[in-house]
């Protein structure tokens, strides 16, 4: 048997809650092989960002091209991609490249605030790697910067995800994390000409850190199994809201989410 294969490109989390550490997790739990192209080394913990060191854009290339110089890959997801050189360079071998699907998590900003990317690398985003991307799934302040507009309400949310379903993505999922809404955590989903809203009751609790990567990376490990794309974005909810309502207790601040809640709640 031949296990699907994914690959994910994106920071590295010395704190091991999110970025590239966290969507291996997640590709190990949903049974898919997952390798990783680190596209920044960064120093941090469930309190910050103290420094962020970006891996050269020739390596970064030529991490990608082992990759596809020996396995089958069949879908694919970004993360943070630091600057404008270093999109261009992903752009650029993603278009040579047979990886399936790309889901683009639009990495901008980290939980404590601080940024994550260059102030540039938001319209390289836009212009060139939606374009590209099968799924896009941004959180409310992310999608304010690709739509280039405020989202205060769920009328916005829907004016938003249209908005930048028109950069060339198919399937926009504006994620509910940062809603004002107290009880409930939405997403909207604007996939073709389909749409829907995902519910899950919101829990209240600072181990979250690493969502956005655990969100995206089992749509990916869904998607590489040949699931639905609707099927992949069910199953992603249902994935992360586990792992966040069941928390490990880890770290001071921020703290990260339970990526193996979901084989807890099978067994009971």
């Amino acid at each position: 048997m031949i296990f699907p294969q994914v690959v994910t490109i994106a920071g590295s989390d010395s704190g091991g809650g999110a970025g590239i550490q966290a969507d291996i997790k997640t590709f190990q739990e949903r049974r898919v092989f997952g390798m990783s192209a680190i596209t920044a080394i960064t120093a941090q913990n469930t309190l910050g960002v103290r420094a962020i060191h970006p891996v050269p854009v020739e390596i970064l290339a030529s991490q990608l091209e082992a990759l596809n110089d020996d396995f089958s890959i069949t879908a694919v997801k970004t993360g943070m991609l630091v600057d404008a050189a270093t999109i261009d360079m992903v752009v650029s071998k993603l278009g040579s490249f047979s990886w399936g699907a790309l889901i683009v998590d639009p990495v901008m900003i980290a939980k404590g605030g601080e940024p994550l990317v260059s102030e540039d690398a938001i319209l390289t985003i836009r212009e060139q790697l939606l374009p590209l991307a099968s799924i896009v799934t941004p959180n409310i302040p992310e999608a304010e910067a690709l739509a280039e507009m405020s989202i205060e309400t769920p009328e916005q949310v829907e004016i938003a995800a249209k908005r930048i379903q028109k950069l060339g993505v198919p399937t926009v999922i504006i994620k509910g994390g940062h809603s004002r809404d107290r009880v409930d955590s939405r997403d909207y989903v604007l996939d073709g000409n389909t749409t829907f809203w995902l519910d899950a009751k919101r829990v209240e609790t600072t181990q979250t850190h690493g969502t956005g990567c655990t969100f995206s990376a089992c749509i990916t490990a869904e998607i590489a199994k040949g699931a639905s794309t609707e099927y992949a974005i069910r199953t992603a909810k249902s994935f992360i809201t586990s792992a966040i309502s069941q928390p490990l207790g880890i770290g001071h601040g921020h703290g990260p989410t339970n990526h193996w809640a979901h084989r807890k709640e099978r067994e009971e």
